[in-house]
């Protein structure tokens, strides 16, 4: 590849021709300009870069070291951490925390009028994990990123209008990526609000709101969720890397990590186990409900597959006839069962669930018609969330393909 293609993106705007610039990332800022010391000031106008979310926010539980030096920040400045601006801790100062204040491990930037301020921001998101960028400290978890350092590194840069015109294309997707995100945001929120109306509030026996069709049906009963279903806790053959197999034969082996957990449903393991490991765990089967024991305990997964689970896993299995399995699958979901399972949980650190806590959980429910109605309702909600979910996905994908289009790779900073 010659050196000139690098300076040129594979991507153009057919109004611009010419070859980019490599220019260093100090061209794009005022160096002149210096930041006032702050002497003194409140906790709680402290300003820090938020770890790998590229953007900005005051940090009111960080301690003030007397030895470091503080230093008065203005909105619209150019803001990163020195530990963590490879993990994407960088961003620019908002008018809300105008003359802020940091320290110099998070030194400021203002921007000059030579370029675009909002191209270097697109470059430097498609960029900073591809850096090469010398660290200097004694310790391993905090060596830092020099200032100076930064300022050497190379970008290539197109003319100020070229600059703009990439920028506007990047902020139209954000746009677009942005309003997806708020769709999906309220999507969620109205379920969730939705889920507080259909489904018994703790302690009670009727929900709020009933569809027009049911409103004379007879009231909900109320059972424990063991005198509903079998409840039974998985099982783990160990050592487990002598039971795990890449033969046909084997056994489907899910873990915690192989479920999204945002799925209602369980489709895949990554691993299997040989037949042998049978008597030492334990089988269960598509329509089974399984939910997680610790960490994020008690949210439910349908199964779609036959598989074995470990001891982190409790299935709810042999559905009695009076209960439908979707039904059942929202009404475990509920805040009221939620509230149980938080409140029962034990554990001081990691809070655990166990099979006898989710036998007790009390199951409000009405007849097996009402029950699908409501299930088929927030089933379809569930529909709209994850085609909302995937467009959102989709839209990320291509703005982060289209932004490897319109930049070049990372030239390394010459001397």
């Amino acid at each position: 590849m010659k050196a000139s293609d690098a300076l040129t993106p594979k991507l153009r705007f057919p109004e611009f021709e010419g070859e980019w610039k490599s220019v260093p990332v100090g061209d794009f800022f005022d160096l002149a300009d210096r930041a006032e010391k702050a002497a003194s000031f409140e906790k709680e106008k402290l300003l820090t870069v938020r770890l790998h979310a590229n953007g900005v926010t005051k940090n009111e539980k960080t301690t003030l070291t007397g030895g470091a030096s503080y230093f008065q920040r203005r909105a619209g400045q150019f803001i990163f951490s020195k530990i963590d601006l490879l993990n994407g801790a960088f961003g620019v100062v908002p008018a809300e925390l105008d003359g802020f204040a940091s320290s110099s491990d998070v030194p400021a930037f203002s921007f000059n009028t030579k370029h675009a301020p909002a191209f270097f921001l697109s470059w430097l998101k498609s960029s900073y994990q591809r850096l090469e960028i010398e660290r200097t400290g004694t310790s391993s978890t905090l060596k830092r990123v020099s200032p100076e350092a930064f300022l050497k590194v190379a970008i290539s840069a197109p003319t100020k209008a070229e600059q703009q015109k990439i920028a506007e294309c990047l902020s139209t997707l954000d746009e677009l990526i942005d309003a997806a995100s708020q769709k999906l945001d309220a999507l969620k929120a109205h379920k969730k609000g939705l889920m507080q109306q259909l489904f018994p509030r703790e302690g009670e026996t009727l929900p709020r709101l009933r569809f027009p069709e049911f409103q004379d049906a007879p009231e909900w009963e109320q059972k424990i969720l063991g005198g509903l279903s079998t409840i039974v806790r998985g099982g783990s053959p160990r050592p487990i890397d002598g039971y795990l197999t890449k033969l046909p034969d084997g056994l489907n082996w899910l873990k915690i990590g192989d479920v999204d957990k945002e799925s209602k449903f369980v489709t895949q393991t990554e691993e299997r186990v040989r037949p042998e490991a049978l008597s030492k765990t334990r089988e269960v089967f598509p329509g089974d409900l399984i939910l997680s024991n610790s960490m994020s305990f008690g949210r439910p997964y349908i199964l779609k597959i036959r598989t074995c689970i470990h001891d982190g896993w409790i299935a709810v299995t042999c559905l009695s006839k009076l209960i439908d399995r979707d039904f059942l699958y929202y009404a475990i979901g509920a805040p009221s069962s939620q509230s149980f399972f938080n409140d029962q949980a034990a554990g001081g650190g990691v809070k655990n669930l166990n099979a006898d806590i989710i036998k007790s959980l009390a199951i409000a429910h009405p007849t097996v018609a009402e029950q699908q109605r409501i299930a088929s309702c927030l089933s379809s909600l569930d529909d709209l969330i994850a085609a909302q979910s995937d467009q959102l996905e989709a839209l990320k994908t291509h703005k982060k393909g289209l932004m490897q289009q319109l930049f070049p790779s990372p030239v390394e900073a010459e001397g």
